[in-house]
């Protein structure tokens, strides 16, 4: 049975939003100077699990392996080794300067290095971690359920993705801008990025957006639609990308983010949820694809299971 799509209210959770965002921010410092750079920054990234986000495996001390993750079930932040123990990390009551202390020590107890020190990216205020001694919200119910929407997000991401033969990314968390995501690639490079993003890196972005891409994703909300949202989009954006059409009709291009949109409540309210964003996807896909003029050929008509989608 698929799980069901929770509902999400940005305005009256999004102070827990943002804790979990800094926090995932404080994780993710971890694998940018532990492990080599995978292309497009796709090391950096955090993957869904079923009690929350986590790195991938990270170098440890004696050789031995490990990764965080933040458990939004247990609501604190956990450090798993190869040996099979674990420290966790609580988060309730803490600012983000306790938690950059307390898992500093857990790392450090446990034999592994901890990197992390720094700063937020992708945002404009920028206080180091170590400093920031804000009050934070902590709703467990409200990260569980934002967990929940990106769970399922991240189920169709990995239907649609299986649908392409083509270089395509995982279905990935990306800390600094707080999106789920899922990106294709014709192969072809792209016109250099011009960057500018906030408190990163011009090489990072310019790394990352290399190739052609058409890319969509899910985001809590803030940026300029204050809901959680499904994205849309292709680099270079082609002319007249705004005037294709696409499903479902509730989507819309957004004029000031260069993207379409559609709000998680359209897909969540749906009689088949995951049938609307496949649409989305698909058709947000098409048409930048023939804008962008790419090869034909690259996609397969369904998801196919215990086969590849195209025997050669």
């Amino acid at each position: 049975m698929m799980e069901s799509w929770p509902s999400l209210d940005y305005a009256a959770d999004k102070g827990s939003y943002e804790s979990c965002h800094f926090a995932l921010q404080l994780i993710g410092k971890l694998p940018t100077r532990l492990v080599p750079w995978i292309n497009h920054g796709w090391h950096l990234s955090l993957q869904v699990t079923p009690r929350g986000y986590a790195t991938d495996m990270l170098p440890g001390g004696s050789a031995r392996s490990f990764h965080v993750s933040l458990d939004v079930i247990d609501m604190a932040i956990r450090v798993t080794c190869a040996s099979g123990r674990q420290w966790d990390v609580a988060l309730a009551g803490k600012t983000i300067a306790d938690l950059h202390r307390d898992l500093k020590a857990a790392l450090e107890e446990a034999g592994h290095p901890a990197p992390l020190y720094g700063a937020p990216n992708e945002m404009a205020e920028r206080i180091p971690f170590a400093e920031d001694n804000r009050p934070r919200e902590w709703d467990g119910d409200a990260l569980c359920r934002l967990h929940g929407a990106f769970t399922c997000a991240d189920r169709v991401f990995n239907r649609f993705r299986s649908l392409y033969f083509g270089k395509t990314s995982p279905s990935h968390l990306f800390w600094g801008s707080f999106d789920l995501a899922i990106t294709r690639f014709s192969g072809r490079e792209a016109p250099t990025h011009p960057g500018g993003i906030p408190n990163l890196p011009d090489y990072v972005t310019r790394e990352a957006y290399s190739h052609e891409v058409i890319s969509a994703g899910l985001w809590p909300g803030g940026g300029g639609v204050d809901e959680a949202a499904f994205y849309a989009y292709a680099y270079p954006a082609p002319d007249g990308l705004r005037d294709q059409a696409i499903s479902p009709d509730a989507a819309w291009w957004h004029s000031d983010l260069g993207e379409w949109v559609l709000t998680y409540a359209d897909v969540a309210s749906a009689d088949d949820p995951d049938a609307l964003l496949m649409a989305f996807l698909q058709s947000t896909y098409d048409a930048a694809a023939k804008a962008l003029d790419w090869p034909e050929g690259l996609t397969a008509p369904e998801p196919v299971v215990g086969r590849p989608a195209r025997i050669v």
